[in-house]
């Protein structure tokens, strides 16, 4: 992917009907200027919300006079505020992202990039982290359309490489991020020391959080068997086996155990997941996997 233009990402098609979508998020946020969805705080949008009594140095053009002519006393009109969100966009881009075909990094950015294009056509603030074994760079964020060209290109030149390290680079990011926000990891969780501290310092934040847990078919079910060398692609390990029947079937209940201790443990922290294989078409998942996510 260069990453230059949209199209390199999408057909015109899709971008087309990205333009309609919108970020959904189950949180009210307070955002830096003002945007299109409802804040937590009291301003001065056209959406009336409540009355309180008038304080000295309050505003006069909000006074209620229809109340002072009955009840004699100042009340102020309160007025929810409409503020921007911010999309976090957190990829893993560990060297085991870089397997399978499409890679899942490749998918990942794929995903990220639809994403971070729906929310900066809606003038939506986005940013990315980027996690290996730390955080290692990102993209700070900003709105508008005039970015969403060099979104694109930060995550076309994206490479897989290096540790996974997801508790640290996801606990790095919460301390350095300015604000909460929607955040969404895509990752394919493999992580010998865990996940469930990052994603927990990202809850503690008030983040909104949704995980998208990233496969490839064959990680799924394998279509090699016998005698076998396998290399770890982070540690470079080298470990012999022979791949039969009962090992095969051994290697599939522990990916389903591995597959549904992630999403308990995202139910059970009111954290939104998602699983994605790639052979899956990036335009059927935004479109119709994303659910919480997107409003089609």
């Amino acid at each position: 992917m260069a990453g230059e233009r949209a199209h390199d990402f999408f057909t015109g098609d899709f971008l087309a009907r990205l333009e309609r979508l919108a970020l959904v998020s189950k949180r009210s946020f307070r955002g830096r200027v003002k945007g299109e969805r409802k804040s937590p705080h009291r301003g001065s949008s056209v959406e009336f919300v409540d009355y309180r009594p008038y304080g000295a140095g309050d505003d006069l053009r909000y006074l209620d006079w229809n109340i002072y002519g009955r009840l004699d006393r100042l009340y102020l009109k309160l007025f929810v505020d409409e503020e921007d969100l911010c999309l976090h966009l957190l990829l893993d881009a560990s060297s085991s992202m870089g397997y399978g075909e499409p890679t899942k990094l490749r998918y990942a950015t794929s995903l990220a990039a639809a994403l971070g294009f729906v929310a900066l056509v809606s003038y939506e603030r986005v940013g990315v982290g980027i996690v290996r074994d730390r955080m290692t760079e990102g993209w700070s964020p900003t709105r508008g359309r005039s970015q969403v060209l060099p979104l694109l290109g930060f995550l076309g030149r994206l490479q897989a490489g290096g540790a996974t390290s997801l508790s640290d680079g996801l606990t790095t990011y919460v301390r350095t991020s300015r604000e909460a926000g929607l955040a969404v990891i895509l990752s394919d969780l493999l992580d010998p020391l865990g996940y469930a501290a990052g994603l927990r310092a990202l809850r503690e934040r008030r983040f909104d959080v949704h995980v998208i847990h990233l496969l490839a078919p064959e990680e799924l079910n394998p279509s090699f068997t016998g005698d076998l060398w396998l290399r770890d692609a982070e540690t470079g390990e080298l470990r012999e086996l022979t791949l039969d029947a009962q090992a095969l079937r051994n290697y599939r209940r522990r990916v389903e155990q591995f597959l549904a201790d992630a999403e308990a443990f995202c139910r059970a922290n009111e954290i939104t997941y998602h699983r994605v294989t790639t052979d899956i078409p990036v335009e059927d998942v935004v479109l119709r996997q994303l659910k919480g996510l997107l409003l089609v």
